[in-house]
């Protein structure tokens, strides 16, 4: 019978993969003033656990991205759906910062881990050639994007009516749903990808010996950083600038929708022009951004502005950064060298998070971190521009005598 997990099947699933982890971890912002409020909780209790999420789910990535490389994504992502499930419940049930940041870090940090990004990449790496990769990947990053654009309304619109508690047990019954589409992403690894004779210890100290793959994963540190911060702080910034929950509600989703636009583009113009280029342009385009909101009046129209233009710049670097990964080392360990760079985009998201919360609770104010964001933004611009994506050359494998 012919084998029905075709590659269209594969983008298909991956992409709603994508979709449900991604945009549900996308309205955990609209649970920080609800949630402090009535739980008596500071800023930074709630900002420590989404940030210490970020964490684990970086560190965890690699990990599982080992697992997906040698044993297939299928148990991977069932591993994740089990785990985002009981992470939800947990979360809605916690009453202490502890409980809170068990549920919310330790359980969805380790359910990130298994269902995000670089666990479904791999598989799309693998069953799509090298002339359709980039723009597959950037089909997938769009994927997440449609999940933040369709995940916070929903999210909200329960929270409006229902309560974050209730809110939370139905995102639970969500996140189960990845379970039956891992199915489509089941691979039989021996010798997929055309995988060299490198094993995977071998594939992570030769990408940790390339200058490239260092700059790389510097230049993601600073897209987490950016990233988890405005997810998480931004609804509470435009609050306390004066404005309703629900436009903060609404810019973040609005993100989601220019992000679909902007993830495409870049898988597209990856598979024409010099990745390391665009991914030095998001990340200077992004600091502009920032400045002229940071430093404009505050409006409803600045905001959705705002929204529009770095929803564009979103998660446009994802296709281009695995893209370079996988043209320099290949793709048989595609997963696993894209959860190492996924861990420093994480460090920069727990610090992103954590610090917002930190600076905001002693200062009263968001502007110190959006200076840094700015800083970072222009010190990733710098770092892509002497990436070599030229593939890795090695020495073929001894073959036996006779």
């Amino acid at each position: 019978m012919r084998n029905w997990r075709t590659p269209t099947v594969v983008l298909l699933c991956g992409g709603i993969i994508l979709t449900l982890a991604m945009g549900t971890r996308q309205g955990f912002g609209l649970f920080l003033q609800p949630m402090t409020l009535d739980h008596g909780w500071s800023r930074e209790t709630f900002a420590f656990a989404l940030a210490l999420q970020n964490l684990i789910w970086g560190a965890s990535q690699p990990f599982f991205g080992m697992i997906a490389d040698r044993k297939g994504a299928g148990r991977v992502l069932v591993t994740g759906a089990v785990l985002y499930t009981i992470g939800l419940v947990l979360m809605a049930l916690a009453n202490t910062g502890l409980q809170f940041s068990l549920a919310t870090g330790l359980f969805i940090g380790l359910a990130q881990g298994c269902t995000t990004f670089s666990i479904v990449f791999g598989v799309v790496s693998r069953i799509f050639p090298p002339e359709r990769r980039s723009m597959a990947l950037g089909l997938c990053s769009a994927a997440g994007s449609f999940g933040q654009f369709a995940m916070l309304p929903y999210t909200g619109t329960l929270i409006s009516h229902f309560g974050w508690f209730d809110t939370l047990l139905v995102l639970s019954v969500s996140a189960a749903l990845i379970a039956p589409l891992a199915s489509a992403l089941v691979e039989k690894r021996d010798g997929a990808g055309g995988a060299p004779a490198q094993s995977v210890g071998e594939a992570v100290r030769e990408a940790f010996g390339h200058g490239s793959f260092l700059l790389l994963t510097a230049g993601y540190f600073v897209c987490g950083f950016q990233l988890a911060f405005i997810t998480v702080h931004f609804p509470a910034y435009l609050v306390d600038r004066g404005l309703s929950a629900n436009i903060g509600m609404m810019a973040l989703a609005l993100v989601g929708l220019f992000n679909i636009f902007g993830s495409f583009a870049s898988g597209a113009l990856g598979a024409k022009y010099t990745k390391k280029y665009l991914l030095s342009s998001i990340y200077l385009t992004r600091s502009i951004v920032i400045a002229l909101f940071v430093f404009s009046p505050v409006s409803e129209g600045s905001v959705y502005l705002f929204s529009a233009a770095i929803g564009l710049l979103w998660l446009s670097t994802v296709p281009l950064t695995n893209g370079v990964i996988g043209g320099i080392f290949g793709v048989a360990y595609m997963s696993t060298l894209s959860g190492f760079v996924f861990l420093s985009h994480q460090m920069g998201s727990f610090i992103g998070v954590w610090l917002g919360g930190y600076l905001f609770d002693h200062t009263g104010s968001y502007r110190v971190v959006w200076l840094i964001s700015i800083g970072l933004g222009i010190f990733a611009a710098l770092v892509n521009l002497p990436i070599q994506e030229r593939p890795v050359v090695r020495a073929p494998a001894p073959r036996p005598a006779g």
